[in-house]
């Protein structure tokens, strides 16, 4: 009995070891925010071939290759909406006009229905934005 009293005091002084004031906080929201988030990866063309894999189903990308159940995308970047000759296209892609530049492109990889509802592209999308900046840097490339 006379042993726990003295490891009592002891387990005390043990839990007390260590321990000292929190240092303050000098950093702002923003920096915080800035140190834990990881660092961004900027989309590539590399990375847009991988994200490419998901519409070989359908598409094609080889320059002079023949249209699948989507319009060959070779030179897609630059052409007018609803253009590859050979392709029979929905009369709401028809309808959309102007070009396939980035932004066109983005908003209509990420919701093709929403971007032209009625169109017949049965793909949900590219949901993440640099999933989708990497692809179009993809087809760009392709379109040289």
């Amino acid at each position: 009995m006379r042993l726990a009293p003295v490891l009592l005091a002891g387990a005390l002084l043990l839990a007390g070891c260590g321990k000292s004031e929190p240092p303050a906080d000098t950093s702002s929201p923003e920096t915080a925010s800035a140190e834990t988030a990881a660092p961004a990866v900027e989309p590539t063309a590399a990375m847009g071939e991988q994200v490419f894999k998901r519409c070989v189903a359908c598409h094609t990308i080889d320059k002079g290759g023949a249209n699948g159940i989507g319009p060959n995308l070779h030179g897609v970047v630059g052409r007018a909406v609803a253009a590859h000759e050979g392709f029979s296209y929905s009369s709401a892609l028809k309808a959309k006009g102007g070009a396939w530049d980035a932004a066109n492109l983005d908003r209509f990889l990420e919701s093709p229905m929403k971007y032209a509802p009625g169109t017949r592209m049965a793909f949900a999308g590219v949901i993440d934005a640099s999933d989708r900046k990497a692809l179009i840097l993809y087809l760009e490339a392709q379109s040289k």
